[in-house]
């Protein structure tokens, strides 16, 4: 409501308000300093060939300037160049690996994996590391090994510790 208000606001009487703006006396350019109004009357007193030189059109120049021709067209975005190019190698699928909580994911690309993937196999990995090394990970969820030592190395998964009360006035857990 409020933006068909504000545009309603900023249309009215566009066509009149471009017509002042456009019909009015164009910006003379800006005064000139009294110390070089004095200098710029002694150089035009002394060299009067100047002022015809600076509103002399030079025929050279504007023959060049017809010469040139300018072509001009959109580039073709990145999407169009994809598609343009060769046909896409249809993408490879896995099933999910081990009990997943979300029904909606049928397969997944290879070289990802899910939430819940990764999740396990970190645990499995923190427990078992003789026999989930990062060979069989990579090679069990199709990944890449390097992406598997690199998930092995900077990811740990949440382990929770409880602490004994050091003294007997600390609240007991139930």
């Amino acid at each position: 409501m409020g933006a068909a208000v504000s545009r309603a606001i900023r249309n009215f009487n566009l066509e009149n308000r471009a017509e002042r703006e456009i019909s009015k006396m164009k910006p003379s350019p800006a005064p000139r300093h009294p110390s070089t109004r004095s200098h710029l009357r002694e150089q035009m007193g002394s060299h009067p060939d100047i002022k015809k030189e600076i509103d002399r059109k030079d025929d050279k120049l504007l023959s060049l300037l017809k010469d040139v021709y300018v072509d001009s067209k959109d580039p073709m975005s990145s999407v169009q160049a994809k598609d343009a190019g060769t046909p896409r190698e249809p993408k490879e699928f896995r099933s999910p690996k081990g009990h997943h909580f979300d029904i909606n994911i049928e397969n997944i690309p290879r070289g990802k994996i899910s939430i819940v993937e990764a999740l396990t196999l970190l645990n499995n990995h923190k427990l078992y590391p003789d026999t989930w090394t990062a060979e069989k990970i990579a090679e069990e969820y199709h990944l890449e090994q390097k992406d598997v030592n690199s998930l092995l190395k900077y990811f740990v998964t949440f382990e929770v510790k409880v602490f004994p009360p050091q003294d007997k006035k600390a609240i007991q857990s139930k």
